[in-house]
């Protein structure tokens, strides 16, 4: 077949008339794909403009899962540059309004970090009407020195993370950033004050027989918490349709779980026999539905805090219980990386670790007392192996 010939407007001259080839093809929502190379690329399209980056790979598959990833690298190219700020109040005021729009954050964080402002700002009175740059890395040593003797390592850590943030909002990144020159302190671990078996037994019999209309719903609680290692705000939502006594466990609503991780929302907790007691007893005394609470009460801190005191032992919180069931757990032999998914950590068990490891070192050295060698200190029901003589 002959290419068809076009006659210039001048008529002196004539050129083929040729189909240009496509270079690129759609394979995929917001996917397309190089007709020569057969790499699949990313595009976006904002405002008029276009913007296309290649994902790297020639398999859909692949593309797909490259996408999320691609299109926040993308996004982020169209949106606008972050305001710039010159006093420290005014980077406060752009770190306070992304902190409310920021959805992927929980209220209880949000109010958490918005006490560390406060108490930045009571620490440092004349910190909101400095500029940013008067403000310098031994201002900020200052601060540390005087907030760190006042308030625990803990406290500092976060307010000092929280000013690190608000300057860094302001425009001072890296090395600008006077507060990234203050060194965080080293929070030392925490000494838990536990009560021992019978310690804790004459503590709940103690608030049964408080006198209260609500004292024997409080010893009950205490039970629940100690025989579950619930954080309270879970045992309040616990219900009797959580509770599986055929196969021995209680679904758990995990309280910390952060809206951007995948974690899950639920745990299974299983019901050891001191809980399938307690669970049993309260179920015949009370009628109830598969939506009713199991613990009638949502807190009981002052009738333990009595407790305690009458009984002459420190003082212990509602959280402290949740540290008593795992303490028991790991003192009856169940290793900590089970102890820890029963609390509901997402980290394998680092956490339980540093907070219990000390008595897997008790643990350690008496098991370390079993080890023998030679002869002369076997056990009584241990023979020794006979040694061959060479000839």
């Amino acid at each position: 077949m002959e290419t068809p010939l076009k006659t210039t407007t001048a008529g002196a001259k004539v050129v083929p008339v040729t189909n240009t080839p496509k270079t690129w093809r759609i394979c995929g929502h917001n996917l397309v794909r190089h007709v020569e190379t057969k790499t699949i690329y990313y595009y976006i399209r904002r405002n008029g403009k276009l913007k296309r980056r290649s994902l790297g790979t020639t398999k859909i598959s692949e593309a797909e899962a490259l996408k999320p990833q691609m299109r926040a690298t993308l996004l982020a190219e169209f949106a606008e540059p972050l305001k710039k700020a010159t006093t420290f109040a005014e980077a406060r005021a752009l770190y306070e309004a992304d902190l409310e729009n920021n959805s992927d954050l929980a209220e209880a964080s949000k109010y958490y970090r918005r006490t560390r402002i406060a108490a930045l700002l009571k620490s440092w009175r004349e910190l909101d009407g400095l500029p940013l740059n008067k403000i310098t890395k031994e201002a900020c040593e200052r601060w540390k020195r005087d907030f760190s003797a006042k308030f625990d390592e803990q406290n500092f850590n976060n307010t000092l993370g929280t000013l690190r943030a608000i300057l860094e909002r302001g425009g001072l990144k890296g090395e600008a950033n006077p507060a990234t020159h203050v060194k965080r302190l080293g929070v030392k671990p925490t000494v838990l004050h536990l009560p021992e078996a019978a310690q804790f037994d004459k503590l709940v019999e103690t608030i049964a027989n408080a006198g209260s209309g609500f004292s024997k719903d409080c010893a009950d609680l205490v039970r629940f918490l100690a025989f579950s290692g619930c954080r309270l705000s879970e045992a309040r939502q616990v219900t009797w349709g959580d509770v599986d006594m055929e196969r021995g466990e209680i679904r758990v609503h995990n309280a910390k779980v952060r809206r951007t991780s995948g974690h899950a929302e639920l745990r299974y907790v299983p019901i050891i026999p001191a809980m399938r007691e307690l669970l049993t007893r309260l179920r015949c005394q009370n009628p109830h539905g598969q939506n009713d609470r199991v613990c009638v009460l949502g807190e009981c801190e002052k009738s333990l805090t009595n407790a305690c005191k009458n009984n002459k032992i420190p003082r212990i919180t509602h959280h402290d219980l949740r540290h008593l069931f795992a303490t028991r757990c790991i003192e009856a032999g169940v290793d900590i990386p089970t102890v820890s998914r029963w609390l509901g950590h997402v980290d394998g068990g680092a956490l339980a670790m540093k907070v219990y490891g000390h008595l897997r070192r008790e643990h350690s050295l008496s098991m370390a007392q079993k080890v023998t060698f030679g002869t002369s200190a076997l056990p009584e029901n241990v023979t020794p192996l006979a040694v061959a003589t060479a000839n």
